[in-house]
């Protein structure tokens, strides 16, 4: 049954007539019956909610497209080709097989992954594997423009997050929210103001109650910006760092293909040591290019090797 907390808030916000919120509320009961095994009620209170509200819930009026908001792609990675430890690859398939035998784990009582936040360094392979999950799965690959949600304008952010999650729930897909830290930031914060508290909050409520059969994917660069109460909101937190020297090799590998020259990728790999995986791919393109522009059809080590250097100096002068 629900908690106790959550029934006085629910009827304190039917008291204050905050129509939004008991819905949000009302949502989150239903998904949290639905989590218990007891779908029937579940579907009773979304009924309830979806064919008998007694006012409709005021929000700020902004668009019905959301094309400016949320960006459609074609996902072009596949799982098979990520390069990252075993231990996180494992996690990943995880994720995609429990998205592939959901009805299975529904007749248990059990959902899915469908809630994952993604953490660690620029370029390491986040938003790669948001598509990777895409494109495994099947579902259509969507990418949530933060910096055109957040707004100056009271109340708008929370009214586009709530389309947003409208879309979530009525258009199954992989929808991934980058730097997910400029709506999730810590409540409490120096630089934090009343408007993105109300936004955090509404959040989140709307991945508490988010029932949906999408997957949402939150990725961050700074794990330690996040409020603490999105944590337990998530199924399962994966964290990303930088290649070893044998993901290297293996990246250069894959990325050089049939331009790679018959020279040990050692000497390479060791100088690439310390770059993220976009940067060691965009040495890998800029040596094809050289090689190309140059009418060879092998990239040299020579070239590789000073290629991986610019970026270890532009690398390192960003870091200063």
């Amino acid at each position: 049954m629900a908690k106790a907390e959550q029934i006085k808030a629910l009827i304190n916000s039917h008291l204050q007539r905050d129509d939004e919120k008991f819905v949000s509320i009302a949502l989150q009961l239903a998904a949290s019956e639905a989590r218990k095994g007891h779908t029937s009620l579940a579907n009773e209170i979304r009924s309830l909610i979806d064919d008998k509200k007694s006012r409709p819930v005021a929000v700020v009026s902004i668009s019905n497209d959301l094309s400016d908001l949320v960006q459609e792609s074609e996902p072009q990675t596949d799982v098979s080709s990520l390069v990252v430890s075993n231990a996180l690859r494992g996690r990943i398939s995880r994720i995609t097989k429990e998205f592939g035998q959901a009805e299975k784990l529904a007749k248990h009582g059990l959902s899915n992954r469908r809630k994952i936040l993604l953490s660690g360094p620029p370029g390491t392979g986040k938003t790669m594997t948001a598509a990777a999950l895409s494109k495994r799965t099947r579902l259509p690959f969507f990418t949530v423009q933060i910096d055109r949600l957040v707004t100056k304008y009271l109340g708008e952010t929370g009214a586009k997050l709530r389309q947003i999650f409208a879309m979530i729930r009525k258009r199954p897909g992989v929808y991934l929210f980058d730097e997910f830290d400029a709506i999730g930031a810590q409540r409490g914060l120096e630089s934090d103001v009343g408007e993105m508290r109300r936004v955090l909050n509404a959040l989140l409520q709307f991945i508490e109650s988010d029932d949906s059969n999408s997957i949402i994917v939150a990725a961050t660069n700074s794990l330690s910006s996040l409020d603490s109460a999105l944590f337990r909101r998530f199924d399962d937190i994966l964290y990303y760092e930088k290649p070893s020297r044998g993901e290297i090799v293996t990246l250069m590998t894959n990325r050089l293909g049939s331009f790679l020259g018959r020279f040990s990728l050692d000497t390479p790999a060791r100088i690439a040591d310390g770059l993220s995986h976009a940067e060691i791919a965009q040495a890998c393109d800029d040596a094809i290019k050289e090689a190309v522009l140059s009418d060879r059809t092998k990239v040299t080590q020579k070239s590789l090797v000073q290629m991986l250097k610019d970026k270890k100096q532009t690398y390192t002068k960003i870091n200063e």
